[in-house]
């Protein structure tokens, strides 16, 4: 009357973990921070780190690429500028 029991488990795929940045924004807001991009990219790593919580990666994934991008940027204008200014320290 009673035959086997057959149990199915379907894992479901994991969702990625988006990135957020926010080291790396506290370091350029700290140290380089051109035109307070390292700044407006800590608040955007901040919003990215909020969406993750709250569970909506696309979000958090969307604030986290434009952290990504004004990092690149504050990062890319610091350097520049640095050298930019021991140049004109050796010149004059």
């Amino acid at each position: 009357a009673f035959g086997p029991t057959i149990t199915s488990f379907v894992q479901p795929e994991p969702v990625p973990n988006p990135q957020d940045f926010v080291l790396w924004s506290f370091f350029n807001s700290m140290f380089c921070n051109p035109f307070c991009l390292g700044f407006i990219a800590l608040v955007f790593s901040v919003k990215a780190r909020d969406k993750k919580i709250d569970q909506d990666p696309a979000a958090a994934g969307t604030y986290g690429r434009t952290a990504k991008h004004l990092n690149i940027a504050a990062l890319c204008l610091g350097i520049v500028g640095t050298i930019i200014f021991i140049v004109l320290l050796a010149v004059y």
